[in-house]
């Protein structure tokens, strides 16, 4: 993990356990080395694990999310932010504008709003938060409400038009110094609903497959979280596609990219619309490796 993620040592449940006492019940012995741990496939078990960092880690008092939403896994999704930071700290403050304030959009924040939080509690970004889902800014509202911090912060905004990204969210006189995202990857609901199901089995060591399609996808999450048609790719070209008409509102556009086959294309892509700036950054959590892309059609210097 990125050296500035608290969580890179594992997690401390006597610590975790005293934030939020609630976790205890969850907890269970690892069969290999004995160690405490959770089940990861219930969805339970990760929502009590969630609250009870957020609290620890990130003096978050309340939140909580609706069932069937996602539940977000903390340490990879604050990954994200550390090394988005660290693309700030290498772009001269000569180019960014109003540096002392960092501005900052997420694109399908989810009712768990994790981005805007994380990345409020680490760095004090500012965030605009939007989504397609009504359920997901009701929700996310809610959970900033609780907090004045976060409120002061953080700010929602319904996309009411699910063909667009940036447009009907950037208003006029909005300038973001990043923008993130972690879209829809998969490109239908079978797809979805199959790697779901692929996820839930190997979490829990089993070749099994889940009982129903409804309490897997209840597991994953909901549509707008999981698929659109064409997948991350088609919605990341959607992506840079907008991108043009907004080249003077944003700095750095960057979204996660689950398939690394789809690094090349997109970058050929980014070429033809003329971005300045290309990067994609790796990030590697034990033996996993995911990674973001970055443009921006701000020159180096």
């Amino acid at each position: 993990m990125h050296k500035n993620n608290r969580h890179k040592q594992g997690y401390n449940f006597k610590a975790l356990v005293k934030a939020y006492p609630e976790l205890s019940r969850f907890i269970i012995k690892n069969k290999y080395n004995n160690q405490d741990t959770i089940d990861f496939s219930n969805p339970l078990s990760v929502k009590a694990l969630n609250l009870s960092l957020l609290k620890s880690e990130y003096h978050v008092g309340f939140w909580d999310i609706p069932d069937g939403y996602l539940c977000p896994a903390i340490p990879g999704r604050v990954d994200y932010i550390h090394h988005l930071n660290d693309l700030l700290s290498a772009t001269p403050k000569t180019l960014l504008a109003n540096t002392k304030a960092i501005n900052v959009l997420d694109i399908g924040t989810g009712a768990s709003c994790i981005y805007p939080i994380l990345g409020q509690r680490e760095y004090d970004w500012n965030f605009v938060a939007s989504d397609v889902d009504p359920v997901s800014i009701k929700v996310a509202n809610h959970i900033i409400s609780a907090d004045k911090s976060l409120s002061k912060h953080i700010k929602c905004r319904l996309q009411s038009d699910s063909n667009q990204i940036f447009n009907g969210v950037i208003a006029e006189d909005d300038f973001y110094h990043l923008t993130l995202c972690n879209p829809p990857f998969h490109r239908s609901l079978a797809e979805a609903t199959q790697g779901t199901t692929r996820k839930i089995k190997n979490l829990n060591k089993s070749k099994s497959p889940a009982k129903s399609p409804e309490k897997t996808l209840n597991f994953g999450g909901q549509k707008a979280e999981l698929w659109c048609p064409g997948g991350e790719l088609a919605f990341i070209g959607k992506m840079i596609k907008e991108s043009k008409v907004y080249h003077k509102q944003v700095f750095w556009f960057t979204c996660l990219v689950s398939k690394k086959d789809h690094v090349s294309k997109l970058k050929l892509n980014l070429k033809k619309s003329q971005a300045k700036q290309i990067k994609v950054i790796n990030m590697t959590q034990g033996q996993k490796i995911s990674r973001f892309i970055a443009w921006s059609f701000y020159g180096a210097e």
